[in-house]
């Protein structure tokens, strides 16, 4: 029976457009070729859809079980947020915009399904700089169209009407760009926009709706051969804190260097997308326009061509805290994930990394307790796209380094698994941090900057100076036993702590590395 559009169905809709981006992803990499056929659409739609779905579980997560539900408000911002801050290429970026667009109005004035969809295709062809017929955004506003034309607080028939009128745009988009027809394929963002809003239709109507068969479609390869040669070298994205005057100014300059330009957000945060040849000037843009951070740089293959590489046979994937540790595992071989303050990895971006690594056997590396589901997860999706992948448990990078120390390639994989294991197993680790509030730990009652030292996780030691609070942690970590002490350092420490960290050192008899 149909549902009223309020959090929960948001909550549903999120999940629901996760699990058919899963089961479509494959097949909408397989058909981008436009703006270049490199392959992605599917799984960056999936990442972008996957951290609105957190989003939208941690404002859940804040309401203690038996209260009510969050306000429909709240989720439909923290998904549109979740969105901005997640979205991956093209395709991910306009649909976070369509996302934003629909939370404006479902969260701030309380229209309807209609009007939400209205917005939300309005909002994303001005997000787009040269907004192209054929694409993601036709069917974007053929679904708004249809949406509009039933009866005012319907949301079941707004949304029913927009996934059918969806369906038939997607199909005409071959005809509409020259470049899909000489591929004969659809538009792959199109068909993800399709596979969301068909979850949108089920959260609100409670019924699953009739699901086009998989179509028969070329390779990659084979569908590049479609795609229109040449093209900038680089797709560049970041995160931007920034005014709308300088956003503006941004947009102007980033159009004249490149295409596929994509700039979306609003009070003071965007997601800039762009693909460029000089990436550089792409930053160097951002950095003009405000504070550009979590920058990502693809280069694409030449002429637009996916090129075919041979699997090796091992790697492993790492997650770490900082640049820093990054480069140290990157040197070591690995394919790292990089895990800022507050924004740890979501599954799909260990699944890529595992794919970026392109091997036959895998080795994943969480190096954090609060990852153990997300990397569980990850490594089951990679098991069944055929991948061999062993999780071993590290809860901290310093089990992380201590595990890809003694990996060994040339070793049989469950031989190479169990002494990373056991490496891991063997190395204890502590850390330091300043309380930033009045609190109760497990070594006592700590004030707003003590420095805490922790050891395994739990708060051991409660002290004024970081060096002297540094020597009791490792002093009590050697009681039981020890042959080496690893200290990882801010690549940027604060001058107090630096000075700290030189005088611990000088008095210190201990090995260690920075």
């Amino acid at each position: 029976m149909p549902q009223p559009l309020d959090a929960l169905a948001v909550r549903t809709w999120c999940s629901l457009a996760l699990d058919a981006l899963g089961r479509e992803r494959e097949e909408i990499d397989a058909i981008n070729v436009y703006p270049v056929a490199d392959g992605d659409t599917g799984t960056n739609l999936y990442l972008t859809v996957e951290s609105a779905a957190t989003a939208v579980e941690a404002v859940f997560a804040a309401y203690e079980t038996g209260s009510a539900a969050p306000a429909l408000a709240d989720t439909v911002r923290a998904m549109a947020h979740g969105a901005l801050i997640g979205a991956r290429g093209n395709s991910g970026t306009i649909l976070a915009q369509l996302l934003r667009g629909m939370a404006e109005v479902l969260g701030d004035s309380g229209g309807g399904a209609a009007g939400a969809l209205r917005r939300a295709a309005e909002s994303a062809h001005r997000a787009v700089a040269h907004p192209v017929e054929g694409t993601i955004l036709s069917v974007a506003s053929a679904a708004a169209r249809a949406a509009c034309g039933t009866a005012p607080g319907d949301d079941a028939a707004a949304v029913a009407a927009a996934y059918a009128a969806a369906r038939r745009a997607l199909e005409e988009t071959p005809a509409q760009l020259d470049v899909l027809g000489r591929a004969g394929v659809v538009d792959a963002g199109g068909q993800g926009l399709v596979a969301v809003l068909g979850a949108l239709a089920e959260a609100v109507s409670g019924e699953a709706p009739v699901r086009p068969a998989p179509r028969a479609h070329p390779d990659v390869a084979t569908a590049a051969q479609g795609c229109a040669g040449g093209g900038p070298a680089f797709e560049v994205i970041y995160l931007l804190e920034a005014g709308d005057d300088a956003v503006a100014r941004l947009r102007a300059r980033l159009d004249a260097l490149g295409d596929s330009l994509v700039v979306v957000g609003g009070d003071g945060l965007w997601n800039v997308h762009v693909h460029a040849d000089d990436a550089g000037a792409a930053v160097e843009a951002g950095v003009e326009a405000g504070r550009p951070y979590r920058i990502r740089i693809t280069h694409f293959a030449a002429a637009g061509h996916p090129e075919p590489r041979e699997r090796i046979q091992r790697a492993v994937v790492a997650v770490v805290p900082g640049e820093g540790l990054a480069g140290l595992c990157a040197e070591a071989g690995a394919t790292t994930v990089l895990a800022r303050p507050g924004e740890p990895p979501a599954s799909g971006e260990l699944v890529e990394a595992i794919r970026r690594a392109h091997a036959r056997e895998v080795v994943l590396l969480p190096n954090d307790t609060e990852l153990r589901h997300t990397a569980a997860a990850a490594a089951e999706q990679a098991r069944n796209e055929g991948v061999r992948v062993a999780l071993i448990p590290t809860r901290s990078a310093v089990q992380g380094i201590a595990a890809l120390a003694v990996h060994e390639p040339g070793r049989r994989f469950d031989e190479d698994v169990v002494a990373m294991t056991s490496a891991a197993g063997a190395t204890r680790y502590g850390e330091l941090a300043v309380a930033e509030r009045q609190s109760f730990t497990s070594a006592g009652v700590c004030q707003a900057g003590d420095v805490l030292g922790l050891i395994e996780g739990d708060v051991a030691v409660i002290g004024a100076d970081l060096a002297t609070t540094a020597e009791t942690v490792l002093d009590r970590m050697l009681s039981a036993g020890g042959e080496l002490v690893t200290l990882v350092l801010p690549r940027t420490p604060r001058r107090s702590w630096a000075s700290g960290w030189r005088r611990m050192c000088a008095r210190a008899t201990w090995r260690w590395t920075r």
